[in-house]
C-alpha cells in the first residue's frame, strides 16, 4: 500500500529544502527523496553565492538588465523581474533560517562581483556558500517534525492519471500526478509514495558530458521523469560550460569561480597574453558563454591543452582568505594559485532549460512542480548570470509553496490505490559492462558532438549514437532489476536525446547555442520546446 504525504519534493538542494519548509511552518506532511545522503546536492557545489540587490549603490533595474543582457534576448521580463524583486525577502528569509553571509570590517554585506554584472551584489560565505545554505537548511529540516528525509532513495517515474487509467481519455490538463515509485538503494526494494502534489528538484545534467563541474548526482533525473510523464521541457540546448574548471593532473576537473576573476584575476594563453579583450569590452568579466568560447577558440588556434588563470596580481592573502576552499583545492593539484598561473579549460556546467514552469513552479502537469535547475523559468533566457540560480531557487520555492497549498488544500479526501511495483520475470544484472560502456561512450559523444561550438552535422551524428545507447538501455531495463547506475543511465540518455532535439530546432548561434551552421543570431527570439504525449507512456 502507498503511503500518503501532502507533498513530496524530489532532491535536497536550496529549493527542494526551502520548498519542503515553507509547505511545512503551514502544517502539510511533506516528504524529501534523496538519491544519496541529505546534504549531498549541487546547493553544495555553489562558490559564489546569491546575486541579490542589497547596497544603496545598486538597485533592480540595474540587476534586471544584466540578466538581459547575459540571457542573449531568450530571458522572460517578467520572471526576471519577479524573481529579481523578491530576492531581498527571501534572502532575508535565509538568514532568519541561519545562513550566515560574510560582512566586511563596517559590518555591511561584503558584496562579490563576477562576469556579467556590473555591480557588486553577491552575497557569499567565503567561497562556499552552497554549503552554508545547505548545512543551514538541513538544521531547519531537522528542527521540522512534519518532515521526512527519505535518504539514499532514487526516484524512478511518476504515477499520472494517464497511467493509472489508460482507457479514460485523459491528456493535456486533465492528467495529473498522483505519486511515484522510489527505489530504496540500501534495501534494494522499490517503494510507492502518494500525492497530489509533487516537487521536483534534482539539480541539472552535468554528468551528460564527460567533463562537468557537477557531482556524481548531476543526472538529469528529474528531467527524464517529468519528460516521461508527458511535461513540458524548454529550451534544453541551453547548456552554460563554465570557462575556468581547474585541470588536473590527474584529469579531474574542479571548478574555479567567476568571482577570483571578479577579483582581479586574468585569462592568458600559454605564451602569457591577455586574451579576453580581443573578444569582449568586458574583457575578463564577460558573461559565460563568450569567455568559454573565447577560451575554446584560443586552445583550439594553438592547439593548446588549457589556458591560464593568473591571479598572481591579487593581493597577497586576499586568495587564500576569500577563497580557501578553491585555494586548498588548486594546493591538492599542485599549485600555488597567489604565485603561479593554473591550468584552465572548460566544463559543462549548468542547465539553463529544464521543466518549463510558470512563476509559481507550476508545470504543464496538473500537481507537478519544478524548483532549481531542473525548471525552466524564463529567468536565464539563452545564458545564466552568475549567482543567479540560488536565487531563482529560493524565490520559486516560496512561491510554489503558496500555490502547492492551495492545490493540497482543494486535493479529494478519497484517493485512488496506487500499483505497487512488479519485477516480473526481470533477473539480477549479469552483465554491468554494458552499463559502463554505454555510460562512457553517451558522455564521450555528447562532449565531441553537442559541446560548445555544435553543427547539424555533428547533432546528428549524435542523434543516431545515442539512439543505439537508447535501444540498449531499454532493453536493458526491462530485463533485469533496476538498481542505480542502470537508471542514472536511463535518464541521462533521456535527457541527452532532449538536448540534441531542442538544438536541432534552434535555426540560429544565441547564448549558449552556437553553431556553425546558422551563426548569426534570428530577429526573434523562440524557445524550443518537446513535449511527449500521455500515450508515448
Amino acid at each position: 500500500m502507498a503511503t500518503h504525504y501532502d507533498a513530496i519534493v524530489v532532491g535536497s538542494g536550496i529549493g527542494g529544502l526551502s520548498f519542503a519548509l515553507n509547505l511545512a511552518r503551514r502544517g502539510r506532511s511533506v516528504a524529501i527523496v534523496t538519491k544519496k545522503t541529505s546534504s549531498e546536492s549541487n546547493t553544495n557545489w555553489a562558490q559564489g553565492g546569491i546575486a541579490c540587490v542589497t547596497d544603496q549603490t545598486d538597485d533592480f533595474d540595474s540587476h534586471v538588465q544584466d540578466t538581459l543582457t547575459a540571457g542573449d534576448g531568450l530571458c522572460d521580463l517578467g520572471a526576471v523581474q519577479h524573481i529579481i524583486e523578491g530576492g531581498p525577502a527571501r534572502v532575508a528569509e535565509l538568514i532568519a533560517w541561519g545562513v550566515r553571509f560574510e560582512n566586511g570590517t563596517d559590518g555591511r554585506p561584503d558584496l562579490g562581483r563576477e562576469g556579467g554584472h556590473s555591480k557588486r551584489r553577491i552575497l557569499h560565505a567565503r567561497d562556499m556558500t552552497g554549503r552554508a545554505i545547505e548545512s543551514a537548511l538541513l538544521r531547519a529540516i531537522a528542527a521540522t517534525p512534519t518532515v521526512r528525509m527519505f535518504e539514499h532513495h532514487l526516484g524512478i517515474d511518476l504515477l499520472t492519471a494517464s497511467k493509472l487509467y489508460p482507457r479514460v481519455s485523459l491528456g493535456g490538463p486533465q492528467d495529473r500526478t498522483l505519486g511515484l515509485h522510489v527505489l530504496d538503494i540500501k534495501g534494494g526494494k522499490v517503494e510507492t509514495l502518494s500525492s497530489s502534489v509533487i516537487i521536483l528538484a534534482t539539480g541539472g545534467v552535468g554528468q551528460v558530458y564527460q567533463f562537468t563541474t557537477n557531482p556524481d548526482i548531476a543526472t538529469g533525473d528529474g528531467i527524464a521523469m517529468a519528460y516521461r510523464a508527458g511535461a513540458e521541457i524548454r529550451d534544453m540546448e541551453m547548456v552554460q560550460f563554465h570557462p575556468t574548471a581547474l585541470k588536473s593532473p590527474d584529469g579531474s576537473r574542479a571548478l574555479i569561480s567567476e568571482a577570483v576573476r571578479g577579483e582581479g584575476a586574468i585569462l592568458r594563453d600559454l605564451s602569457g597574453r591577455a586574451f579576453m579583450k580581443d573578444f569582449h569590452p568586458l574583457a575578463d568579466l564577460a558573461p559565460r558563454d563568450i569567455v568559454a568560447r573565447a577560451i575554446d577558440s584560443v586552445m583550439k588556434r594553438d592547439g593548446a591543452p588549457h589556458v591560464l588563470l593568473d591571479a598572481t596580481q591579487v593581493a597577497p592573502g586576499h586568495l587564500s582568505e576569500r577563497f580557501p576552499h578553491i585555494f586548498a583545492t588548486c594546493q591538492k593539484a599542485g599549485f600555488d594559485l597567489s604565485r603561479e598561473a593554473v591550468p584552465v579549460v572548460p566544463a559543462a556546467h549548468y542547465l539553463c532549460g529544464g521543466v518549463a514552469t510558470d512563476l509559481s513552479g507550476r508545470t504543464s502537469l496538473r500537481g507537478l512542480y519544478a524548483v532549481g535547475e531542473v525548471a525552466c523559468t524564463g529567468l536565464h533566457g539563452a545564458n545564466r548570470l552568475a549567482s543567479n540560480s540560488l536565487l531563482e531557487a529560493v524565490v520559486l520555492a516560496h512561491d510554489g509553496a503558496l500555490a502547492a497549498e492551495l492545490e493540497i488544500a482543494a486535493a479529494p479526501t478519497t484517493r485512488p490505490a496506487l500499483p505497487a511495483w512488479i519485477d516480473g520475470a526481470a533477473g539480477d544484472p549479469d552483465e554491468r559492462v554494458v552499463l559502463t560502456h554505454n555510460w562512457d561512450e553517451l558522455r564521450r559523444t555528447m562532449w565531441d558532438y553537442v559541446g560548445i561550438v555544435r553543427s547539424t552535422k555533428r547533432l546528428q551524428r549524435a542523434r543516431t549514437r545515442i539512439g543505439t545507447l537508447a535501444d540498449e538501455v531499454r532493453e536493458y531495463y526491462w530485463n533485469f532489476k533496476v538498481e542505480p547506475r542502470l537508471l542514472e543511465l536511463r535518464n541521462l540518455i533521456q535527457v541527452a536525446e532532449l538536448v540534441i532535439e531542442c538544438a536541432l530546432q534552434r535555426h540560429e548561434s544565441r547564448g549558449l547555442h552556437f553553431t556553425l551552421d546558422y551563426p548569426s543570431k534570428l530577429a526573434v527570439a523562440r524557445h524550443s520546446s518537446v513535449q511527449r504525449s500521455p500515450s508515448q507512456a
